[in-house]
């Protein structure tokens, strides 16, 4: 299953959450109504009444059984309202709830600093930007999650069992698998089930505390109605308890494998994943958590909380399987004794360095068909090259950039022009609009590390980005507006500025607005024709040598669409605007149609054999505005 099949389920499982829902709602309504028959029927029974059939008493109590049905109804409604109201934040938010800590940009101890390096390094092989880090303290299990509505505002979290108890490698291949669904719309799933099942469970938690609290004595004559009520709420909020784990379950479980052979394909090492799985099977804490996990169960690594019926998650024996073939249930006894070991740990480091070793050689993937099967879930390729390119940054500029503080520098120096009398201009604007100290900085690290790489200015915007989204929405439009003007400063907008500017503004749009954010659409391609072949002529025109050449990628790309391959691309004109009127028309494409068009842009750039920097940058910037995640290429020149 790829990136954009994933993105069909995604749609397909919110349409099935709806459904569910409904049926849930509805299965509570009719469990309330039947409390309030029995009630009523009580109150029929008292001496000198007649005593009314089950349609006698529904018809004699139809206003009481309707306001039921709709007080029940608006109560659901309105608490999973409330719930997505409150996670509007975005992934963080969840974190928070669980009682996460932010790790620090620049981490002193090692573990954290660890985890970040790791999350870091996937987050620029699969081409999105660097989600927030959160530790959960107080949990010893090993635990972790990925919480969200896009990549722009998603959070990683782990818990301090997870940290401590975990090699690389396995740290590694868990947020591998949190990726996994970060990338393929699980994570939006995750979040809108969260908040449409708190309602449900609402119920659930005022039929517990009900039940717990409820204190009558035998002289009252009110008690038997009281333990009726009490009975009937805590059946409800158990009705309401297991339609919520169904659910849950009815989602869930496939993604878990789904997310972990993800994880094996990210880093190429099915012990990074398998071990992890192993010694939660292994050690007393497992994956369980101290807080209550109810609400989030169906978004953790593993299970939360012990549970035999409706998990959320599959057998771990099974999930452990299904990595490590060779795997049987009788070894973890053995493992349980070894897994801690030293000679171990050295075994499975020394392993990973043969594997590297084997590999430093391996081709950086300019094969349209390798560039396809990645997106969402790119290889141990593009882990090596984001790994190198992350230790590739000055540590100066790297500090800057985890830092809240100077991260907004970081971009600045990230469009430093290479024309020192230009580039004069551009402090000048950066001082003009941000002030003395901002233009000090940028100056700072253009004398600690001169001028940025090529292959580097996109991963520091990834890596500053976290950073950047936590200073205020005013002093962002001041940053962007600075960005703009800079940019403006020769009288032309290249490709890696227009790339900056537009693609910083759409993630720092989404972080601030993660529910209004729509990953996909319902067009087909017939129905964006012009749009389509509008970017594929600018692709090519950027790829160019000269116009035959530029003709024949055109084609190319038409030729995978089912076009005229025999067309004459139209005349683009002012390039960035054409790209600003077609992308965000074919980013209301269907998931499959979006394969489609990604498999045209790919044959275009990749024509002649090789990638340009300004091919590479025009294609990352047209499928991140479509909401398709490059994995981590090398241009020929940067190569070279």
């Amino acid at each position: 299953m790829n990136f954009f099949e994933h993105q069909d389920r995604a749609r397909r499982q919110s349409r099935r959450l709806t459904i569910l829902f409904v049926m849930a709602v509805l299965a509570i309504v009719v469990a309330i109504d039947g409390v309030l028959l029995l009630v009523a029927g009580m109150g029929a029974r008292e001496p000198g009444t007649e005593l009314l059939s089950l349609g006698g008493l529904a018809r004699a109590n139809l206003p009481l059984l309707t306001g039921g049905a709709v007080t029940t109804t608006v109560v659901i409604g309105l608490a999973s309202l409330f719930k997505i109201t409150s996670l509007r934040s975005g992934g963080g938010q969840v974190a928070r709830q669980l009682g996460g800590t932010l790790v620090d940009s620049d981490p002193r101890d090692a573990k954290r600093r660890r985890l970040r390096n790791v999350v870091e390094e996937i987050a620029l092989a699969s081409g999105v930007p660097v989600p927030e880090i959160y530790v959960l303290e107080q949990e010893a299990g090993i635990n972790a999650f990925a919480a969200g509505y896009s990549p722009s505002d998603a959070a990683v979290a782990v818990t301090r069992g997870a940290l401590e108890k975990l090699d690389r490698n396995e740290l590694q291949g868990v947020i591998a698998h949190e990726f996994s669904h970060i990338l393929n719309g699980d994570m939006r799933i995750n979040i809108r089930l969260m908040g449409a099942l708190f309602g449900i469970l609402l119920l659930a938690i005022i039929g517990r505390r009900v039940l717990v609290h409820a204190r009558f004595g035998r002289s009252d004559k009110n008690g038997a109605a009281v333990v009726l009520v009490a009975f009937g709420l805590m059946t409800i909020g158990y009705i309401g308890l297991f339609f919520g784990r169904w659910i849950k379950a009815a989602l869930s479980r496939q993604r878990e494998y789904l997310a972990d052979a993800s994880a094996v394909q990210f880093t190429r090492d099915p012990d990074g994943i398998g071990g992890a799985l192993k010694k939660i099977a292994v050690y007393s804490d497992a994956s369980y958590l101290d807080t209550d996990s109810e609400e989030v169960s169906h978004m953790l690594f593993g299970m939360g909380r012990p549970m035999a019926l409706l998990s959320t998650h599959p057998p771990l024996n099974d999930r452990i399987a299904r990595v490590d073939p060779d795997f049987r249930p009788e070894d973890l006894e053995r493992l349980s004794a070894a897994i801690l070991a030293e000679q171990a740990r050295e075994r499975r480091r020394a392993d990973a360095d043969r594997k590297r070793g084997e590999r430093k050689d391996s081709g950086t993937g300019f094969d349209a068909g390798r560039i396809f099967e990645q997106i969402g879930r790119p290889d141990w390729d593009r882990m090596l090259m984001a790994a190198a390119l992350a230790a590739s940054l000055p540590r100066d500029v790297r500090r800057a950039a985890h830092s809240t503080e100077w991260a907004p520098e970081v971009l600045f120096y990230s469009l430093l022009d290479r024309d020192e009398s230009l580039r004069e201009e551009q402090l000048l604007i950066i001082a003009q609009r941000m002030g003395g100290d901002s233009e000090a900085q940028v100056r700072a690290l253009l004398q600690a590390a001169g001028l940025p790489a090529a292959e580097q200015r996109l991963p520091l915007l990834e890596i500053a980005f976290p950073a950047l989204k936590r200073r205020p929405p005013e002093f962002v439009t001041r940053v962007l507006d600075t960005v703009k003007a800079m940019t403006q400063a020769d009288g032309r907008v290249d490709v890696f500025e227009f790339l900056l500017a537009r693609v910083i503004s759409q993630y720092l749009w989404e972080s601030y607005n993660p529910d209004r954010v729509r990953l996909a659409g319902s067009k087909n391609l017939s129905a964006c024709r012009e749009d389509a072949m509008a970017v594929m002529a600018v692709l090519a025109g950027h790829g160019a040598g000269d116009e035959e050449s530029g003709v024949a990628a055109f084609q190319a790309g038409c030729a995978v669409l089912g076009f005229d391959s025999e067309a004459s691309p139209p005349d683009t004109g002012d390039w960035a605007a054409t790209l600003d009127s077609a992308l965000p028309k074919l980013d209301r494409l269907k998931p499959s149609e979006k394969a489609r068009l990604v498999d045209a842009l790919a044959a275009v750039v990749l024509h002649d054999g090789r990638m340009l920097p300004s091919e590479l940058e025009l294609l990352r910037v047209s499928c991140d505005l479509i909401h398709v995640p490059l994995p981590l290429l090398i241009s020929a020149q940067e190569r070279a």
